[in-house]
Order: C-alpha cells, then structure tokens, then sequence
C-alpha cells in the first residue's frame, strides 16, 4: 500500500514560549487558559489545518492516547481518535467505560487512572460526575484531557474549538455574544463564558427560560472580572445586536412546553434578524433548536465549527505530548 502523505510538525523548540512561564500540564477546566496559552494553541491549530490537508504526519507514532469514556460520546470520542491518529498516534479506547470496566464492581476512578496512565501518555476523560476529570488529573502520571464532566460541569476542549471558530473569522475583543439554551446544565456554554471572559469589552447575553439561567458561580466570576452580560429570556431581544449566537439545546423533559422550545430556537425567520456578518455555533447534536433551513446561510459555522475540533485537539495534544517521555521510555 501506497505511504500516507505525512509532513514533519515544527520543532517543538523553534516555537514561542508562550505560556507564562507555566507548563500546560493537564486540560481540566476553561480557566487555567491564558490569552498568550489561547494564542499558542490557535497558532499550532492554524498549522494542524496544513498537517490534515497533506495526510498526517508520523511525528507522534510512538505515542499512546487513551479515551476513556464513561458517558456515551460520537463526536467528542472520534475528534480526539482522529487528531491521535493524525498525529501518527495509536489510540486505546471505550465507549462505555462504567459499563465494561472493573468500576461496575465499585473500584474508583482513581485506581484505575493510576494504572490506565503508566499504559499511556495522556488520557482522554469524560466522567459522569462534574469533579470526574480533576480526580483523574490528582493521581495521573500522564496528562489528562477533560472531554466533559457531570451534568452541569465543563467541556473545556469544546469551548476551546468554538473560540478557534470565532478567531478565526473576527478579532475576539469587542465581541457581543448571546449563548442560547439550557445554560445551567450546559457544559459547553459555561465553558464557552469562562474563555470569552478573558478578551476585552466583551458582552455576553445568557438567553434561557429563568429556571434554566446560567449559575451563580459563572456570573459571579464574571463580576469578580469586570465582564459585561445579560440575563434575558427573550431571544428577539438580543438577536439583532450580537456579533455570535451561539445556540445550544434544551432537553424536552425540561420544558415540556413545545411552544416554550421554539422560543428559543433559530430558524429561517430568526435569521433574517440577525446581523449580516453575524455567527451562527452549536457545538452539536441538535434537535428541535436549529432549523436545517439555516444551514445553507453563509453565517452558519457549526459544520465548520466541528471540523475545527480536530484541529484543536491536534493542536491540544501535541502541547502536552512535546513536554512527555513516552510511556515506558527510560527517565535517566
């Protein structure tokens, strides 16, 4: 069989030391980011675009990801295999981690990070419970990747390609930002608000029904940082203003009400109102809350938006790997 197309990345130590001084360890949480760490991965993120595009490279073929999914994933679980294996990697995986592991039996998380992780050189984690990841990070050896904790928590690689989406078609300081849906429980959006957060004269509007507003803890961050937001609950209120909607669901056993969802959904009639430059994100599935008739407006981005996933956690991997010996390498 023919060779892959493959390119060497760029020397890990021909590239800026942008991270304060502060090496990226484990990817937990959307506020251990920085803006010189944010500009770093987006600049490694603009080369992994060029590495897909002439097939791969082979630069990380002795290194080992584990997914290790405890809740069930398609888009998140394949981005990552796929970025491994782009990378040159070789993935281990589970789909159904609780389910076919021994800690159906009752063994805890992190016994068996402490042995996943001498298997490996980073882990990909998504747990059902919110500190999930961050116990997973307190006993790894290797590099831990949050892919989405608990109901409610965060989903901070999610949060990351979605700002990868919205840099590269506009400056992000300045930005007005309406993060429509169930925001209480909505892992992507309050991961989203945390990195919006860090860029300047940003406004956020939280458009929910009230029983489903953004939590206390979000807010008061952003009043402990000077950010500008809103609560409403009006989508027509704030739809022809913002520069990025950002669209995210509400789970019909929450709102019953069909009326009630299609107040907060986009359509066709939604988007007429809308600004002519303005984007359109969801980080995906969706249901009833987007309109397949929106997809062919050239504002929509959420198909492009998970194609900037792979990229990302290229990017992503590659940041915690260049610092990593391989598992089983000698350290003398």
């Amino acid at each position: 069989m023919p060779q892959p197309n493959v390119i060497p990345l760029q020397s890990p130590a021909s590239e800026p030391a942008l991270r304060d001084g502060m090496p990226l360890k484990h990817v937990i949480e959307s506020q251990q980011f920085t803006v010189p760490l944010l500009m770093e991965l987006f600049e490694r993120s603009r080369g992994m675009e060029h590495v897909v595009a002439r097939g791969g490279t082979l630069d990380y073929q002795n290194r080992i990801m584990t997914a290790l999914f405890y809740a069930p994933s398609t888009r998140t679980r394949l981005s990552f295999e796929a970025a491994m294996h782009r990378l040159g990697g070789r993935v281990l995986s589970t789909e159904n981690a609780g389910a076919f592991s021994s800690e159906i039996e009752g063994e805890q998380v992190e016994d068996s990070i402490r042995i996943i992780s001498g298997y490996s050189d980073v882990i990909v984690i998504r747990h059902t419970a919110e500190d999930g990841a961050r116990r997973a990070a307190e006993v790894s050896i290797a590099p831990v990747i949050n892919a989405g904790d608990g109901n409610g928590g965060q989903h901070p690689t999610q949060a990351l390609l979605d700002l990868y989406t919205i840099y590269r078609q506009r400056p992000l300081d300045g930005l007005s930002v309406a993060i429509i849906g169930e925001l209480d429980k909505g892992r992507t959006a309050r991961s989203l608000a945390y990195l919006l957060a860090k860029f300047d004269r940003v406004k956020m509007f939280f458009v929910s029904p009230p029983q489903m507003q953004m939590k206390p803890d979000i807010l008061d961050y952003l009043d402990e940082h000077g950010v500008r937001y809103e609560l409403e609950s009006d989508i027509d209120r704030v739809i022809g203003e913002v520069d990025v909607v950002y669209q995210t669901r509400i789970r019909p056993e929450r709102l019953r009400d069909a009326d009630g969802l299609r107040r907060y959904a986009i359509d066709s009639k939604v988007v007429q109102r809308m600004k002519a430059d303005a984007l359109i994100l969801h980080p995906l599935p969706r249901t009833v809350e987007l309109d397949k008739s929106v997809d062919a407006d050239p504002r929509a981005m959420y198909f492009r938006q998970a194609m900037n996933g792979l990229y990302v956690r290229m990017a992503l991997l590659t940041m915690l790997l260049d610092k990593e010996p391989a598992a089983g390498s000698a350290w003398w």
